[in-house]
């Protein structure tokens, strides 16, 4: 048997919880190292793990693999989350790479002061809802299927999702015009895998209190 994946990094979402969600998404068990101090990242960096000195990083089929994307696409590949042919494939990288710029900048967001998270919040919804969600809007509607891409489940799919969760928790109603990313995120949320890392008690991460927020920047430094 397999050993399962180790993911190494804060116990925060940050550039894991794409990994988290990619894992989760294919049924894939996982553990997790946390980075707590300063210290253990340095141990890490001494160690020669670190490819680039900076985490995530995933030890995976005998690997210990670096930088965010390379890792996502490697889970996609591996677990049948990528398409079916290189057109489905350029597809599904186009829409990623979009929603990682937004994505960004919702887990930029988090770790920003109270004052400057009062003058951020309202461009970051605005260009939610006026750039990355009618792109999105628009796509489910050309293609009429269930999913972005082809006829099956792929991670283009889990990162829509994701964001839209994210998105949702700093408006509520921000879905309010997109009917059609409405019926996406219940259809996407019903997938076994998908409602298993909703329930209570996965191994997904919440938004990081304001008051850790210092703490976790200290590890950084």
């Amino acid at each position: 048997m397999a050993a399962k994946p180790v993911l190494h990094y804060i116990n925060e979402r940050g550039r894991m919880e794409p990994i988290r969600w990619l894992l989760a998404a294919a049924g894939v068990e996982f553990d997790e190292c946390f980075v707590k101090t300063k210290d253990d990242l340095t141990k890490l960096r001494k160690d020669g793990f670190l490819l680039f000195q900076q985490v995530p990083m995933v030890e995976i089929d005998g690997m210990k693999m670096v930088q965010t994307r390379a890792i996502l696409n490697y889970i996609a590949g591996k677990y049948n989350l990528y398409g079916k042919d290189l057109k489905e494939r350029a597809l599904i990288d186009t829409y990623v790479e979009g929603l990682l710029d937004l994505n960004e900048l919702i887990m930029d967001y988090d770790y920003l002061s109270a004052d400057q998270k009062k003058q951020q919040l309202a461009p970051i919804l605005d260009k939610a809802t006026n750039r990355y969600f009618p792109v999105f809007e628009k796509v489910l509607k050309d293609h009429g299927r269930d999913f972005l891409v082809g006829d099956r489940f792929s991670r283009a799919d889990v990162h829509l999702f994701e964001t839209l969760l994210m998105a949702e928790e700093y408006k509520p109603d921000i879905l309010a015009s997109f009917p059609l990313l409405q019926s996406f995120k219940a259809r996407i949320s019903n997938i076994p895998t998908i409602k298993k890392f909703l329930q209570p008690g996965s191994q997904r991460k919440s938004q990081p209190r304001q008051e850790d927020v210092q703490e976790i920047l200290k590890i950084f430094d």
